[in-house]
């Protein structure tokens, strides 16, 4: 399988004012999927202009035709599967079947206490995202659900359509501790890490290869355990949380290598970051748009 090329675009800008044209010129670039971050806002973003993304995704179908859509990450710090499946199946309609859902179980940023709840421990994220996952496939697949959970109700969810990719719109799950990895490897079509967060700061290129070389064997073996061949999956790697940081969009030599480094290593898919000025997604547009243009042919 040839190596995709996605990108991930943010959604600080008024579409109006720049939102709209990256999304229309990613589908112009040749880009497999373009993603967006489903936060109520983000990091050093915070106090900048910040989108909703179903919004977002839904204009973004409206002004495309080929590109796949898609979210990384949803998690349950602030969504319920039965008012989520409902916008996800309007989505995959409007798109007509180009949408996958990204989701991963969350974390201690300012989506887990903007509904005024304290930060759940590691332990309640994945207690959560076990009942947010199975629950939310059910959703997707059945036209009506009824469900008493732990965290997680359903009485009598209708979800008539349903998707317009059978059975369901595909999820990449993020994951990459064990209770996590048996989801991807059960519900998931497909895997999302963005490497070992330990070594950002002062890890090496080639540590951060080993570390990922380990989370793909955890994922080998969380598919083997239910007798799931683990290329079944596409594995995607999120790329600027690496300690490669941006290094690898300084050139097109520069991305083939490190996109061929981690093709090797058994990625499918490796998502780059829209160019952001001022910040840490800032790169080169002219080199950019090379990269997405001239890559992939010599990544075959």
């Amino acid at each position: 399988m040839s190596l995709r090329l996605s990108t991930v675009i943010l959604p600080y800008r008024r579409w109006s004012e720049g939102g709209r044209s990256a999304w229309v010129r990613a589908e112009q670039l040749g880009f497999h999927t373009a993603y967006t971050y489903d936060h109520l806002s983000w990091r050093s973003f915070r106090d900048g202009p910040w989108f909703g993304a179903v919004p977002t995704l839904t204009a973004a179908a409206a002004a495309t035709d080929r590109l796949r859509l898609g979210t990384l990450v949803t998690s349950p710090n602030f969504r319920h599967p039965v008012t989520l499946a409902k916008e996800l199946i309007s989505l995959d309609d409007v798109s007509g079947g180009r949408l996958t859902l990204g989701i991963g179980a969350g974390g201690t940023g300012f989506d887990a206490t903007v509904l005024g709840q304290e930060p759940w421990s590691p332990r309640e994220r994945a207690d959560r995202f076990a009942e947010f996952v199975p629950l939310l496939d059910r959703l997707l697949t059945e036209d009506a659900v009824t469900h008493e959970g732990r965290f997680y109700s359903a009485h009598e969810a209708r979800n008539i359509p349903g998707c317009v990719q059978r059975p369901r719109l595909p999820f990449a799950v993020a994951a990459t501790g064990p209770r996590g990895l048996k989801l991807a490897a059960r519900h998931g079509q497909a895997w999302v890490t963005t490497g070992d967060p330990k070594l950002y700061e002062n890890g090496t290129p080639e540590q951060s290869v080993e570390a990922l070389r380990g989370q793909l064997g955890k994922l080998s073996e969380a598919c083997a355990a239910i007798g799931r061949d683990v290329s079944d999956l596409d594995r995607i790697l999120l790329t600027g949380f690496t300690p490669d940081r941006a290094r690898p969009l300084e050139s097109l030599d520069a991305f083939v290598d490190f996109a061929g480094r981690h093709r090797d290593l058994g990625f499918t898919e490796i998502v780059v970051h829209w160019p952001i000025p001022d910040s840490d997604f800032a790169a080169d547009g002219k080199v950019f748009e090379r990269i997405a243009l001239e890559a992939p042919a010599q990544l075959d």
